[in-house]
């Protein structure tokens, strides 16, 4: 060949080996087919970490993990609540689109692509662990998992559903169990954690930190580094994607709110966001950009090479990844929670790179580039700024609605005055505009006397705390969580009579809230006027709709006990399968058959069915009030009582104010010979649910043990007490 040949052959191969390297350059990075973590640590504020300059806790894990990842410095939430929040983190939608406004009485439609249903049409296994009831499955938050563990311990009734959760281990080790499975590296795992949200009682070793909340996060972070060991012990660390957030933070006192849920300020709606990339792809980046929530159900779909629904109003972060700006936006944020629950004014924010604007009776607007804790609002001296924001939210809001949790319809209102519901004059219209509502920025000296009040209840001062929500509710007759908070006082007190009045104050507050008027039904047949209590159970049933499985098989079960008290057998069994059908884990059947054996003596009998009962309940994490106690009176009887003792002890722990279950401790204590016991016994019911039937039943304990010095002291006592008290 000759040289001109040769070297024309040589260029020419040059030539197609640069275009065979340049198209491949041009071609798009392979789609991530890795695994995907999703981990959202419950009411954590971005400025309590580390990576956001806080020195006053340490995070090793969270530390790390930005160091691999991409760190956001300005990330937003959409609601200071944890369902509404969840559901626009995981359906990339804002809360007016998807339509889950608060954490109690909504619910995500059927059918509403998710990220996890989105993942699954891509060959995904999905699975969510979680930690608060209020992300159960029945908020619909689960659609696209085909593994959903919601698996939370049993608790009482009693306890606050926010306050009901499962500790992050716990969570952590159910997630771990499934990862154990998994061998194809295509898998999503959202992993909810909620170690920082009240009440802050961190573990012991994390009691170093000066502030229980801080001591909680170091808790929460630990758990994250055991997940980070796990998925480096099998080798998923370095090629997965994985993603830390808040859901949304916490008021910790800054203006005027210890929680969460009211206020839109930064504290509570700013939000830490990590992105660990595979391959730790652009780590330790830091993007100074203001994100939302929304913007991660299409960066994560970007991610995969999979297509984003039509209409999503988040962006792709994946250009902010390598360094380049993204299309900026106004980030929308909401709080219905003052409107649903104390009758104010809602409150809508909008963000960019230099403002925050707060749309309230009194529009708020906050130079945060100047002013990060948002101490002074400019509204008034930058009025062009204030009204361009102002419609620029009414924009992007338009043809949105306020949601009402539950409709009362026209008939229902009807039954319900029929019933002496008389008004409903407080009940907030959604057709009544926010602005000629209270501003609750007005109404902070409220919410510090409402806290008070939760920890005077906190201390089991059961009667000073009832008398703050009564001068509290005489000032704010709309605020239907204190007339809840009263009434369940006064249950606690013994003060039934008083107790029903408040209930029905109640429905007519919120004639929507499930609980209230089921409630009314509950105190009204431990009076024994079973057939006001019989009216209103009825009502329930007519009112509550198919979606509240669990208090309309609850109103069942008032109609079973009814029938139980006036000898209608059949009644009474007719009523448990009913209630069963409504909800097939509350065993109503068992426990109606056992009840009707214990009432007539047959203590061996009834037993079976209580235990089968404790069975089938398992998966309850609500417990049923007295199961415990009538099968440990019953092993008791039956003189059993090494098996009735834990009984009884589970009985008073899931419901401390339970007398008959610590009376019954006491009588058993008592026939061991264990007299010190049976005295502190007598001692706790009396602390713990200081009522004239509590100080009864101590008399006539004392009396049964043959110490009448003790049983007139205790009388006189009593007497001290509940004049004091009342």
């Amino acid at each position: 060949m000759k040289l001109r040949h040769v070297v024309l052959a040589l260029v020419a191969a040059t030539m197609a080996g640069a275009a065979w390297f340049g198209w491949r350059a041009a071609q798009p990075a392979p789609a991530h087919a890795g695994p995907i973590i999703l981990i959202s640590i419950d009411t954590l504020r971005a400025d309590r970490l580390p990576i956001y300059g806080y020195r006053k806790v340490t995070t090793p894990a969270i530390d790390a993990l930005a160091a691999d990842g991409v760190v956001f410095d300005q990330a937003w939430a959409h609601s200071p609540m944890t369902l509404p929040s969840h559901a626009s983190i995981l359906t990339g939608r804002l809360p007016f689109e998807h339509g889950v406004r608060d954490n109690m009485g909504f619910a995500l439609k059927d059918g509403t692509p998710t990220l996890a249903s989105l993942l699954a049409q891509r060959g995904y296994a999905t699975a969510g662990f979680i930690s608060a009831y209020v992300l159960r499955r029945d908020t619909g938050i689960a659609q696209g998992f085909t593994d959903y563990d919601d698996a939370l311990p049993a608790t009482s009734p009693e306890k606050a559903t926010g306050e009901v959760q499962r500790d992050g281990a716990e969570t952590l080790a159910a997630a771990q169990r499934w990862l154990a499975g998994r061998n194809d590296p295509k898998w999503f795992l959202f992993l909810h954690l909620y170690e920082p949200h009240s009440p802050y009682e961190p573990p012991d070793r994390f009691k170093r930190f000066d502030d229980p909340y801080d001591g909680e996060i170091a808790c929460a972070d630990e758990i994250v580094g055991r997940l980070v060991e796990t998925l480096k012990r099998r080798g998923d660390y370095d090629r997965a994607l994985i993603i830390l957030l808040s859901d949304h933070g916490e008021g910790l006192g800054d203006h005027g709110e210890m929680e969460h849920g009211i206020f839109l300020y930064s504290e509570t709606t700013k939000v830490p966001l990590v992105v660990k990339l595979p391959g730790g792809k652009h780590a330790g980046r830091r993007v100074a950009q203001p994100v939302q929530h929304v913007d991660l159900l299409p960066t994560i779909l970007e991610e995969v090479d999979a297509p984003a629904p039509a209409g999503l109003r988040g962006r792709s972060l994946v250009p902010a990844f390598g360094g380049a700006a993204i299309a900026d936006a106004g980030l929308y944020a909401e709080s219905l929670y003052p409107r649903y629950h104390f009758g104010w004014s809602e409150l809508y924010a909008l963000t960019d790179a230099r403002y925050r604007f707060i749309r309230a009776p009194k529009d708020e607007l906050y130079d945060i580039a100047e002013d990060p804790g948002e101490r002074r609002s400019v509204a008034a001296e930058r009025e062009s700024t204030r009204v361009a924001m102002r419609q620029a939210l009414e924009n992007l809001m338009a043809g949105a609605s306020i949601d009402a949790p539950q409709h009362v319809s026209t008939e229902a209102q009807e039954q319900l005055k029929a019933l002496g519901y008389v008004g409903m004059q407080s009940t907030i219209s959604p057709k009544t505009r926010g602005d000629s509502l209270p501003d609750p920025k007005d109404k902070v000296e409220v919410l510090e006397r409402y806290r008070q009040g939760l920890e005077l209840v906190r201390g089991n001062r059961l009667a000073d705390a009832t008398r703050m929500f009564q001068v509290i509710a005489a000032e704010n007759p709309a605020m239907a969580d204190v007339w809840s908070e009263i009434a369940g006082l006064l249950v606690r007190q013994g003060r039934l009579e008083e107790a029903v009045a408040v209930y029905k104050r109640l429905v007519e507050a919120a004639p929507q809230e499930p609980a209230a008027i089921v409630t009314v039904a509950q105190v009204l047949v431990e009076l024994r006027r079973f057939d006001e209590a019989k009216a209103q159970a009825e009502l329930a049933l007519k009112v509550l709709p198919p979606s509240e499985a669990r208090w309309r098989a609850t109103a069942h079960k008032m109609l079973m006990r009814i029938a139980l008290a006036s000898g209608d057998i059949p009644g009474a069994r007719a009523e448990a399968t009913r209630g069963e059908e409504a909800d097939p884990s509350l065993p109503l059947t068992d426990l109606a058959e056992g009840l009707i054996d214990y009432e007539a003596g047959r203590f061996a009998e009834a037993l079976p069915h209580f235990e089968a009962a404790m069975r089938r309940s398992a998966v309850r994490t609500f417990e049923i009030p007295d199961l415990h106690y009538y099968a440990g009176d019953c092993l008791a009887r039956l003189e059993r009582y090494a098996e009735a003792e834990p009984q009884l002890r589970e009985e008073v722990r899931l419901f401390p104010s339970s007398i008959r279950a610590r009376a019954g401790l006491a009588m058993l204590y008592r026939v061991q010979g264990r007299h010190e016991e049976s005295a502190r016994a007598v001692e706790q019911m009396l602390r713990v649910s200081p009522t004239a039937e509590s100080y009864a039943t101590a008399e006539k304990l004392w009396t049964m043990f043959g110490e009448p010095g003790r049983a007139a002291a205790v009388k006189a006592e009593g007497r001290a007490v509940l004049r004091a008290g009342r």
